[in-house]
């Protein structure tokens, strides 16, 4: 299933109005190139393979990526996100090749605010996929998605002031740079780190 038109009005009402977890909508989408969707049981040898083949890239922007996982802590990494999944408190997504199945990486929606319907999105892509633009169109995907099934108000991307392949994916998405939060979080290493904040929110960016 494609996302290239909105849903109507009065379904965005009525979402919006909703227990989240009463909320259905599709667990699988696609775009040009992938299928992204939610995490299901038995990813998490896949997962661990694409860690641990990234884990020198990760490790200076993800806090996870800090070890190296068994199989088995991948697996039931996965089955939280499951559950988080089902009870609309996270929505972690697989971004897998849809020719292959290969996974390519990760995104999701996170940090959700469902009253001001606002969401992040976070990616990272393994190593061996990097530079061929599949992040960028998880993120127009994900985006569209947000907006049309999720009655996205506002959607965010945030990462590190200094990694700037992260913030070139938010710039490309046509994303907005509101400020720099100065030392508002910590780096992986534990420093302090200052924050981009990027955004798109409904009736300027998208409808």
């Amino acid at each position: 299933m494609r996302y290239d038109g909105s849903i109507i009005s009065w379904e965005l009402m009525e979402m919006e109005t909703a227990d989240p977890k009463l909320i259905d909508f599709p667990d699988a989408f696609e775009s040009s190139r992938l299928l992204i969707r939610a995490p299901r049981f038995g990813d998490g040898a896949a997962v661990n393979e694409a860690v641990l083949e990234s884990l020198d890239e990760l490790k200076p922007w993800m806090p996870w990526a800090q070890t190296a996982p068994s199989v088995e802590q991948s697996e039931l990494n996965v089955r939280s996100a499951i559950a988080a999944f089902i009870m609309r408190t996270d929505l972690r997504l697989m971004l897998t090749d849809k020719q292959t199945g290969r996974m390519i990486g990760g995104s999701g929606l996170h940090r959700m605010n469902w009253d001001v319907r606002s969401f992040e999105i976070g990616y990272w892509v393994r190593s061996s996929e990097a530079g061929k633009g599949y992040v960028t169109e998880a993120v127009q995907a994900i985006t569209a998605f947000a907006s049309e099934r999720l009655a996205a108000n506002r959607i965010e991307i945030r990462c590190d002031s200094i990694n700037e392949r992260s913030a070139a994916v938010a710039v490309r998405c046509g994303f907005t740079l509101e400020g720099v939060l100065r030392q508002d979080s910590r780096d992986s290493t534990g420093q302090l780190r200052d924050t981009k904040v990027f955004s798109k929110v409904r009736g300027a960016e998208f409808v």
